[in-house]
C-alpha cells in the first residue's frame, strides 16, 4: 500500500476535520511545540473559518484510511494583519497584498511515525501546484530544525520574525517566490 496525496476544497477538509486534529496533536505535542488540547482547540476554531475563505486548499497525506499528514491555507486577504506581527519592520514592496499575490500556509505536519519518507515533500508539492499566486508564506519556530530545512530545500527564505498571536512564540516569516 502507497500513501496518497489528495487535494481538497474547504467542504471536503472539513468532512475530514477529526483525522487532520489527531494529525496536529500529535505532530505539535512533540518539543519545540509542546501543543496539547487547548491548543489543538485554538487551531482548530481558526480552521472552521479558514475552509470558508476563497481559494482555501489543503493537501492530506493518506496511508489505507488514515491520514498521516496535511497542509493547508488560502490566499491572504488584502487587508491581512500578518504582516501586522512582524518584530522588525520589512520594506512596503514586501508586505503588499491584493487578495490573491500571497497563499498562506497555515499548517503542515506529518505524524511522527510517517517523516523522513518525503510525506510533506509530496504534500507540499500537491498543495501549491497550481496555484495563481505569486508566493507562499508561512511561519515556522526556529528550533523546529527539520522543517526549517525542507522549507529551505524547497525554496524558502527568512524575511523577518513575528510573534503571530499574543502569548506566541516568536516564530520565522518565510516566503517562497512561485516565480
Amino acid at each position: 500500500m502507497t500513501i496518497a496525496i489528495l487535494v481538497l476544497n474547504g467542504d471536503r477538509a472539513v468532512d475530514s476535520e477529526e483525522q487532520l486534529k489527531a494529525v496536529f496533536s500529535e505532530a505539535f505535542a512533540e518539543p519545540p511545540y509542546g501543543e496539547g488540547p487547548p491548543d489543538v482547540e485554538r487551531a482548530f476554531r481558526r480552521f472552521r473559518s479558514q475552509v470558508r475563505r476563497r481559494g482555501f486548499r489543503a493537501a492530506v497525506a493518506i496511508y489505507g484510511e488514515t491520514v498521516v499528514g496535511m497542509a493547508y491555507g488560502h490566499p491572504l486577504a488584502a487587508n491581512t494583519g500578518w504582516w501586522d506581527t512582524l518584530i522588525e519592520a520589512v520594506p512596503e514592496d514586501l508586505r503588499h497584498e491584493d487578495g490573491n499575490r500571497t497563499f498562506g500556509l497555515f499548517e503542515l505536519a506529518v505524524r511522527p511515525a510517517w517523516r523522513r519518507r518525503g510525506v510533506a515533500t509530496a504534500m507540499h508539492r500537491a498543495l501549491v501546484d497550481g496555484l495563481d499566486n505569486q508566493r507562499v508564506m508561512l511561519n515556522s519556530r526556529p528550533g523546529a530544525t527539520a522543517a526549517q530545512a525542507a522549507y529551505r530545500a524547497w525554496g524558502y527564505r527568512r524575511v523577518g520574525a513575528a510573534v503571530p498571536w499574543e502569548g506566541a512564540a516568536e516564530h520565522d516569516v518565510m516566503l517562497l517566490n512561485l516565480g
